[in-house]
């Protein structure tokens, strides 16, 4: 590799380093690593997943891990990206349609998605989940409580 061809790869590179069996998507492809601990270089900008962000289409079971699903996709799947824009835009309106608490955070996330920042969009998404998730539980513990009463 010719530093004219790449002027900019040593600044480009971006260590991971995989825990035995852990799994990551690398521009669509995914790598499951041996029984051993590896180092990998990444000497070109490309789509990056490690397993820990990582969701299943069957794990995307509420309104916003549907969102980080499909935004998920717009990362890893540029030759589909039209239609997971289109599936994110339905999404989001009927989250917002749903709670309309959310608009500001959609519209943070609306501005990553518009500018093609999907990693910054996923991390969103991902504290959105957890928004979610302790909604839910307020929601379940209020309603345990009324029952209870």
């Amino acid at each position: 590799m010719s530093n004219g061809a790449y002027p900019n790869w040593h600044k480009m590179a971006l260590k991971i380093t995989l825990k035995p069996n852990e799994r990551m998507i690398i521009s669509g492809t995914v790598l499951t690593n041996g029984r051993t601990k590896s180092d990998f270089i990444i000497e070109n900008e490309v789509p990056i997943l490690r397993e820990k962000d990582i969701m299943s289409e069957k794990d995307a079971c509420s309104p916003c891990r549907r969102i980080y699903f499909v935004i998920q996709l717009m990362y890893i799947d540029k030759e589909n990206l039209i239609t997971h824009h289109n599936t994110y835009w339905e999404l989001v309106r009927e989250l917002v349609e749903a709670a309309p608490s959310t608009l500001d955070l959609v519209d943070q996330l609306s501005v990553y998605i518009l500018n093609k920042t999907y990693y910054k969009a996923l991390k969103l998404a991902k504290k959105m989940i957890y928004f979610e998730q302790e909604v839910l539980e307020r929601v379940t513990q209020s309603v345990g409580s009324i029952s209870k009463g």
